[in-house]
């Protein structure tokens, strides 16, 4: 159940085990998905196949959304993200001794199932156990937490490379960082346990086998028949945030690849850019929290789709820094909106299943897009597939724009009030 304004809680008590394995994690991450492209590209793949090598980990995060709620459930928060990160590190190593495209493709997509079940556990507890007034706040905390990796992340790739003068080594980046995420799941306290005692009661909510028969009894698919109406039109607008984000991922480091920038640069600009969206996650969340979702949601949608379209005209470095520093500014600005809308939406006593649903229509977007710069640019060009994409993001501010208002009201301005 979601903790209410007098329940007692203390975001301290359970910041360990609900940021840290996150930050581990997203920083391995942040360090692999910049080069993802790159090391296809020197296993001589062309844009277009690198594009789709690195869609990969979309499309593993849309399959994994397919199971990852009834795992959450039926195991528990601590399990699953344990079972995650060994998973990845299947990935990892796979990607690590790839030979060919082909192999680097089959790690790349395991990693996109493990991240789909890790991520899901984080935003599942986080949605059960903070209070409403601040729902925003912590979870564009926890956003900020995955953009901290994801800033770090980059400039440790680039560090490796230059120390080694081999792409490939990156990866082994995520698997230290999937190890220690594993060891402080093991050896903190179970964040479920904490809440559960600082409440003096077990929460009925944390029963795995309540969860579980209801997860076996809608299944995704028909949990998303269930909620068509709501899924059908706002999880359109989330399916096109998760596809305008994942599209800055893939498009920027492709771009790198076509104006000739070296694999430690990439990195680095990469991670500048992270350091900008880094820097507005907190900013974000007071934004919706103050004033609605829409004044998070709608300048990020409209940002990163004009970012997109003026990138289709780079030729050179510095305005390559540029546009992938304005990328980022949009990106934070939309810091956690996906995982507090879901969140706004769910059904308080159960919220698994429909975050699963609302997650695999974010995920669905995140793995269209990819594969969609990867076949407008085997078609047509690069250059075309950005403009594309700005077109998508143009579109989808229209559409939150439209049901925002419809199916998440402005709530009364809360007082200003520290984070518990």
């Amino acid at each position: 159940m979601t903790a209410s304004a007098d329940q007692p809680f203390s975001i301290r008590a359970v910041a360990l085990a609900a940021f840290l394995p996150t930050l581990l994690f997203s920083i391995g991450e942040g360090a692999i998905i910049p080069i993802i492209p790159v090391v296809a590209s020197n296993l001589g793949a062309g844009l277009a196949l690198a594009g789709f090598i690195a869609a990969m980990i979309m499309v593993g995060e849309v399959l994994g959304d397919v199971p990852s709620g009834w795992v959450v459930s039926r195991f528990g928060e601590r399990n699953s993200m344990i079972g995650a990160a060994l998973l990845c590190i299947v990935g990892l190593v796979i990607c690590l001794m790839s030979p060919t495209t082909l192999a680097l493709a089959i790690g790349v997509f395991l990693i996109g199932l493990a991240t789909a079940v890790f991520a899901l556990a984080r935003h599942a507890f986080m949605t059960s156990y903070v209070p409403l007034k601040y729902r925003a706040r912590a979870l564009s905390t926890l956003g900020g937490v995955f953009r901290g990796g994801w800033f770090v992340g980059p400039f440790i790739s680039a560090g490796v490379i230059q120390l080694t003068g081999n792409t490939h080594m990156v990866f082994w980046v995520h698997i230290a960082a999937c190890v220690a995420a594993a060891v402080v799941l093991v050896i903190v306290p179970d964040p479920s346990a904490t809440v559960a005692k600082l409440r003096g009661a077990a929460d009925p909510s944390l029963e795995p086998g309540r969860e579980e028969a209801k997860e076996r009894t809608e299944g995704l698919f028909r949990t998303i028949w269930t909620n068509r109406g709501v899924l059908g039109r706002m999880g359109t607008g989330a399916a096109l945030i998760g596809g305008l984000r994942s599209s800055r991922t893939i498009i920027l480091p492709l771009y790198a690849v076509a104006i000739g920038m070296s694999d430690a640069s990439t990195a680095v600009v990469i991670g500048l850019a992270g350091a900008v969206d880094f820097a507005l996650f907190y900013v974000s969340g007071q934004v919706m929290d103050r004033f609605g979702r829409m004044w998070s949601a709608i300048p990020s949608m409209i940002g990163l789709g004009v970012a997109h379209l003026a990138l289709a005209f780079v030729t050179s470095e510095p305005w390559f820094i540029a546009v992938a520093i304005f990328m980022s500014l949009a990106n934070g600005v939309g810091s956690g909106i996906l995982m507090t809308l879901g969140a706004d939406l769910a059904p308080q006593a159960t919220p698994a299943p429909f975050l699963g649903a609302w997650r695999f229509m974010g995920d669905t977007g995140q793995a269209a897009a990819p594969l969609w710069v990867s076949a407008v640019t085997a078609v047509s060009s690069l250059a075309a597939a950005s403009v594309s994409m700005g077109v998508f993001g143009l579109i989808g501010a229209g559409l939150l724009i439209r049901w925002i208002p419809r199916y998440v009201p402005r709530r009364p301005r809360i007082a200003e009030s520290p984070l518990p």
